[in-house]
C-alpha cells in the first residue's frame, strides 16, 4: 500500500537568480521583491502549475541578523507581508486550489555555518518574533536548512511556545549524510526532537546522495519524514554572508535523475518530497508525475497537520 505524500515546491532563490537581471547580494531575494515583485510572483506560480502543494515564501534572507548586514530600507515586518501578498497572488495566478502558503523558518545569520549561531535565549527570541509576526498571515511554517542540534532546539522550542507545529529541515553533510553541518550525529538531532512534536522531519538542501543516507534513520524516527534536496556540486565555497550565485549547478540531476532519488525515498516511506536550490519547476513536474504513477494519495498542507 503506497503512503499519501505532500508535494513541496523547489527552489526559489535560485529561479529567480536565473530569472532577474539584476546583481545579486546578500540580501538580493528581498531587493528582487521590492524591484521586480512579478518574478516572485510568477516562480510561485510555476511550481504551482508543476503540482506543487506549497508556495514557500521568499522570505529566507528575512531574518534580523542578515538585515543588519545590509541596506534594505524596509521594515522586518513588512517585507515579510509583501512575501505572503506575493505568494498568494502566485497561487491565484495558477488556478490551483488548496496550495499552502507557508513561511521559512531559516538559519537566522548564514547558512551552513553553525559557528555563526546566535545565543540559545536569542535564536528563540527570534524565531518567535518571526512566527508572531507571520502567524496569522500563513498556513504554516517550515524551518529550513538548520545544520545543528542547537539551531533544531531553538526554532523547534520557539514554535511550541507559540503553540504551533512547524516542519523541520535538518541539512546534513554532503559525504556523510549521518552527520549534520555541524559535525553533530543525526541519530543526536532526532533525540533531540523526540521533546517537541514537529509535523515532520526532513532532509534537505543537502546532496541526493547524502538524503538517501539519511533516509533509513528518519524512517525509524516515529515522525513524518521526508526530502528536498539541493543541486549544487558542493556548498564549500559559500560563506557566512555570501551568495550562493558562488555555487556551482550540477549537470548531471535533471527532473528524470532527481525523481530517481525520490523514487526510492517514497520506497522507504517518505511522505513528504519536494526540491530546494536548482530544484526547478521541471523538477517538480517530474516529481507530481511520479506521485501520480505510484498511485499516491495527495496530501495537502493540513493533512500534514492531522497526521
Amino acid at each position: 500500500m503506497t503512503q499519501p505524500v505532500l508535494l513541496l515546491d523547489g527552489g526559489l532563490g535560485q529561479e529567480l537568480i536565473r530569472r532577474s537581471t539584476a546583481a545579486a547580494h546578500h540580501l538580493w531575494s528581498l531587493q528582487v521583491m521590492l524591484n521586480e515583485p512579478q518574478l516572485i510572483s510568477d516562480v510561485h506560480r510555476d511550481f504551482c502549475l508543476a503540482g506543487a502543494n506549497t508556495a514557500c515564501l521568499n522570505t529566507y534572507a528575512a531574518t534580523r541578523a542578515r538585515l543588519t548586514r545590509g541596506d534594505v530600507s524596509v521594515s522586518l515586518d513588512s517585507l515579510l507581508n509583501r512575501a505572503c501578498e506575493l505568494a498568494h497572488s502566485g497561487i491565484e495566478a495558477s488556478g490551483r486550489k488548496h496550495v499552502a502558503a507557508i513561511s521559512s523558518l531559516p538559519p537566522l545569520v548564514a547558512s551552513y555555518s553553525p559557528d555563526t549561531e546566535l545565543p540559545m535565549d536569542q535564536m528563540i527570541t527570534e524565531y518567535r518574533e518571526l512566527i508572531a509576526l507571520q502567524q496569522n498571515r500563513v498556513d504554516g511554517f517550515l524551518a529550513e536548512t538548520i545544520s545543528s542540534v542547537s539551531e533544531a532546539t531553538a526554532v523547534l522550542t520557539a514554535a511550541k511556545q507559540s503553540s504551533i507545529r512547524i516542519m523541520l529541515g535538518l541539512t546534513v553533510m554532503d559525504d556523510d549524510g549521518l552527520l549534520l553541518r555541524s559535525g553533530e550525529p543525526l541519530e543526536k538531532a532526532v533525540g533531540a526532537i523526540t521533546a517537541f512534536d514537529p509535523l515532520a522531519v526532513l532532509i534537505n538542501c543537502s546532496k541526493p546522495e547524502a538524503i538517501s543516507q539519511a533516509i533509513p534513520l528518519l524512517k525509524n524516527s516515529g515522525f513524518q519524514f521526508g526530502a528536498f534536496a539541493n543541486g549544487f556540486t558542493s556548498i564549500d565555497a559559500l560563506k557566512p554572508g555570501g551568495v550562493v550565485d558562488v555555487l556551482e549547478a550540477r549537470k548531471d540531476l535533471g527532473p528524470e535523475a532527481y525523481a530517481t532519488y525520490a523514487a526510492a525515498w517514497l520506497d522507504a516511506g517518505a511522505s513528504v518530497i519536494g526540491g530546494c536550490c536548482e530544484v526547478g519547476p521541471d523538477h517538480i513536474q517530474v516529481l507530481n508525475s511520479l506521485i501520480d504513477q505510484r498511485g499516491h494519495r495527495r496530501l495537502k498542507w493540513t493533512d500534514i497537520e492531522s497526521l
